[in-house]
């Protein structure tokens, strides 16, 4: 009997921890600060606070490079990319949410982007009327899964700027249970796009010439 009541604590342990709240809260403006809520609890993720992070990042500086080599190393999505992940996540996703979606709140969502044209203006063009699709194409059905209250968006174009301003912020909490479940759900769509991404990108490789490798042969 005694391993029935220790199945039945890791039972209970197990639905609070799928009943606690997971949530992350962004603030977007000349610094960038992120917070993580655990139940209860509130952690500070960014900026750091504690000094001695800092210096032990300045001191090891061959993880940095090394790390940008390998970034470089994976390829960029294109738009193509980004169509095709949007088909296959998309269905998927829109089914875990209409089973799990009002578990999550996106609260506040306060967004203010101004893209810089002065560089580029025919190119922030293109990507200001690329942004205002993929928003009005996503909102209106994301705020009938999951519960957005007062959601605030602009999306603007200085040809005056050099640089992009982005302002506002951004909160998300959901159940664990309610993270775990949506996670298995996308994770075989998440696995196939991976497995064609990689697939598409490793035939765009040029491969080597063995015809400019060999020697011509001798008279």
């Amino acid at each position: 009997m005694l391993w029935l009541k220790i199945l039945a604590g890791i039972a209970v342990l197990f639905i609070l921890f799928c009943l606690t709240r997971l949530g992350v809260r962004v603030e977007f403006g000349d610094t960038v600060s992120a917070d993580v809520t655990f139940g209860f609890l509130r952690f500070r993720v960014a900026p750091s606070r504690a000094k001695k992070e800092k210096q032990k990042k300045k001191e090891k500086k061959r993880e940095p490079k090394d790390l940008t080599k390998t970034l470089k190393k994976i390829p960029k999505p294109t738009k193509e990319d980004l169509k095709t992940a949007y088909q296959m996540f998309w269905p998927a996703s829109k089914r875990a949410l209409r089973r799990f979606g009002r578990g999550i709140r996106v609260r506040p969502l306060s967004l203010s982007l101004v893209l810089a044209g002065k560089n580029d203006p025919a190119g922030a063009a293109e990507a200001y009327g690329d942004i205002c699709a993929v928003m009005w194409a996503v909102m209106p059905p994301l705020e009938q899964l999951i519960t957005i209250p007062k959601p605030s968006l602009h999306v603007g174009v200085d040809y005056d700027a050099e640089v992009l301003r982005v302002r506002g912020q951004v909160g998300v909490s959901m159940r664990v249970g309610t993270l775990l479940a949506i996670g298995f759900g996308l994770l075989l769509p998440g696995i196939r796009w991976f497995i064609k991404f990689q697939k598409a990108h490793n035939q765009e490789k040029p491969q080597p010439d063995k015809k400019a490798e060999t020697p011509p042969a001798a008279a």
